[in-house]
C-alpha cells in the first residue's frame, strides 16, 4: 500500500480515484487495485453513478469470495482434525494390551497351551 494515504484517511474524496480503480479492474489487474483502495472506496454523491455502481458490485463480490474462501479453509481444517481423531482411535494401543486374566490364571494357561503344544507336536 506504500507510503501514500488514502481518500479516507486524509479526509479528502477524489472522483477521479474511482476512475483509477476501475481501470485497473478493466486491466485485469485486481492485486493493484485493492492495493490501491478498492475495499475502502466509497463513493460521494458527486461520483458517476455507474462507475460508482460497478465497484460496489465488485466490492460484494470480493467480500463474498473472501468469506467463501474463509469458509472452506475452516472446513478444511475441520475435517482434517476430525480424520486425525477418527485415526487415533482407530491406532492399536500396544502399551495397554494386558491379559484380562489375574496374572496366576494367566500363568496357568500358559502352562496348559505349553504342555498341549509338546501333545500335539508328539
Amino acid at each position: 500500500m506504500g507510503t501514500q494515504t488514502s481518500d479516507m484517511e486524509a479526509g479528502t474524496h477524489d472522483c477521479g480515484h474511482g476512475s483509477r480503480l476501475l481501470g485497473l479492474l478493466r486491466s485485469d489487474d485486481v492485486d493493484a487495485a485493492i492495493e490501491a483502495g478498492l475495499m475502502r472506496y466509497v463513493p460521494c454523491p458527486a461520483c458517476d453513478l455507474a462507475l460508482a455502481a460497478e465497484l460496489s458490485g465488485t466490492q460484494q463480490r470480493l467480500s463474498m469470495a473472501w468469506a467463501a474462501r474463509d469458509r472452506y479453509l475452516a472446513r478444511n481444517a475441520r475435517h482434517a482434525r476430525r480424520v486425525a481423531e477418527r485415526e487415533a482411535k482407530r491406532a492399536p494401543v500396544a502399551a495397554e494390551r494386558k491379559s484380562p486374566l489375574p496374572p496366576a490364571a494367566a500363568a496357568i494357561l500358559a502352562r496348559a497351551k505349553a504342555r498341549a503344544a509338546e501333545r500335539g507336536g508328539q
